[in-house]
């Protein structure tokens, strides 16, 4: 039955006309369509066969039968007419007869002594087997196996398609094939538990992330709140505030209408009276009571009156300023009443006066309101002019920076020397000492020598280096020394003399001052 079979650890012999062992190829199966599998999402490529020449899973559907059966049989068919409910099943051929098969099956030769167990004998099985038949010549079962093409083969198969192929019995090979696949089972195995445990500290990190999450939600609502009933209270406070003002200002303005209604009438009593005496009293009648009338008007002439209002309706709300804290909030938002009074903003600087050409001057601004107090905020249009006097069509270009605290810093450079007017102004009206003059120099001249205590700590000892002071010292030294002749007891410039470090050189390069000042050594 195995002849022509060549089986492990033998090879068939190649004879003339036949090929060779290293000439075999396997039966190759070309891929035509992938499909992915429902289960584990993994791309299967289809072979040429299609969908019925996949593999099979025999494993799955051994295990399927027990459950059928625990089931009253329902879906199980003969496996010999595929049409009749099973009724038994033949334990030696392992296939599931119906009642006219299974008769069948007895009355053949061959398989009258085979063991046939009735179905309801077979439910409490865990697992049933079942033979493999070979899908090309499906009366024989798979019993060997083709090393060549790495797949199981039957009988007929072996004497065919797979005649020069090295085959061999399942049972004999099993061990083989097996511990390769129990080996790539022991590497695969870790990834599982890596993938199990990383899979649990997901988990992990989720229920924290949730917990976090409710957490900082919780933080947030509680801040929100807290933040809305603060912005609450402080808008009651302003508005209250606000009631506040317009009542005051209010009372105010009745005030000052009382006082100004009170005069009027006074105003026009003796007006009208007098009036009324001049045109139709006699001269007698004039000249007895112009005493009293006289002095009447004087005093009303005398009284001091304003013929404006003595509040205005200068509210604003500053939603940017800054309102302190409510409830442990920083909160913004302040009503503010004041308004600048040009002719209490004063101007301030070293730079207010005196400039120098082609340098950046600047000075500031100090805007307050009609009771002398600062501002505190920004916001005014601050006009600066500042034009050269000889030349008026010329004006200097300025900037304004606005402080937003109430101050406003004002600088410009000067291209030529000569003498500017500055106005600085706020609601087109000056300020409290505009306009001005400032008075532009000529650029700051350097010192070209070296601010030192002496020449000769300076120079190293150089006997031909002189200083502006006129200072020297014996053995022929020409500059000055510590508590020598000329000495002028203080540092000072080696160009100039002067005593400033921060002031302007005065040496004009003439032949009265020494030539070879020091002017390269830095103290």
């Amino acid at each position: 039955m195995l002849s022509g079979v060549t089986l492990e650890g033998g090879g068939a012999r190649s004879g003339e006309g036949r090929p060779s062992r290293t000439e075999l190829k396997p039966r190759s199966l070309q891929s035509q369509i992938g499909i992915l599998c429902p289960v584990c999402d993994a791309q299967v490529d289809l072979p040429m066969g299609g969908v019925k020449a996949l593999t099979i899973d025999h494993l799955a559907v051994n295990d399927v039968m027990p459950e059928s059966l625990r089931g009253e049989g329902q879906g199980l068919v003969c496996d010999l007419c595929n049409d009749r409910e099973v009724e038994k099943r033949c334990q030696t051929c392992k296939a599931n007869l119906c009642h006219f098969c299974c008769q069948a099956h007895r009355r053949q030769k061959k398989t009258t002594y085979h063991t046939m167990v009735d179905l309801k004998d077979l439910k409490g099985y865990s697992r049933i087997g079942k033979p493999i038949l070979c899908p090309v010549h499906p009366a024989e079962e798979l019993r060997l196996f083709c090393e060549f093409c790495d797949r199981p083969v039957c009988r007929d198969c072996v004497v065919g398609e797979h005649r020069e192929h090295p085959c061999d019995f399942t049972s004999n090979v099993i061990h083989k094939h097996g511990d390769s696949v129990w080996e790539l089972l022991k590497g695969t195995q870790p990834h599982v538990e890596a993938l199990e445990e990383a899979l649990a500290q997901i988990h992990i990190m989720n229920s924290a992330l949730q917990k976090q999450v409710e957490a900082v939600a919780a933080d947030v609502r509680t801040f929100s709140e807290g933040y809305i009933k603060a912005i609450e209270e402080h808008r009651d406070k302003l508005l209250k505030q606000l009631e506040d003002i317009r009542a005051q200002k209010e009372n105010s303005l009745q005030l000052q209408k009382a006082q100004l209604e009170q005069l009027l009438a006074d105003m026009r009593t003796g007006v009208e009276f007098t009036e009324h005496l001049l045109t139709s009293g006699s001269d007698l009648e004039i000249l007895i009571t112009k005493r009293v009338v006289v002095e009447r008007l004087r005093k009303l002439n005398k009284v001091q009156y304003s013929a404006r209002p003595g509040v205005n309706d200068k509210i604003r709300f500053c939603p940017q300023e800054k309102a302190g804290q409510c409830r442990g909030y920083e909160i913004y938002g302040t009503i503010n009443t004041k308004e600048v009074d040009p002719a209490k903003c004063v101007l301030q600087g070293e730079d207010l006066h005196r400039a120098r050409e082609k340098q950046t001057a600047s000075f500031t601004l100090l805007c307050k309101d009609a009771a002398g107090e600062i501002m505190g905020r920004g916001g005014d249009n601050v006009q600066v002019a500042i034009v050269p006097k000889d030349k008026k069509d010329s004006p200097v270009r300025t900037m304004v920076q606005d402080n937003k605290d109430g101050t406003y810093y004002i600088s410009y450079t000067p291209k030529e020397p000569g003498v500017y007017t500055v106005w600085v102004c706020i609601k087109e009206q000056h300020v409290q000492g505009s306009p001005f003059t400032v008075t532009v120099r000529r650029k700051h001249r350097p010192h070209s020598g070296v601010f030192h205590c002496c020449t000769f700590c300076s120079s190293g000892g150089q006997k031909t280096a002189r200083c502006a002071c006129g200072g020297t010292m014996p053995g022929g030294y020409l500059g000055c020394g510590h508590g020598h002749k000329g000495h002028p007891g203080h540092p000072h410039w080696s160009c100039c003399g002067k005593f400033n470090e921060k002031s302007e050189c005065t040496w004009t390069g003439g032949q009265s001052t020494p030539r070879s000042l020091l002017r390269t050594v830095a103290l």
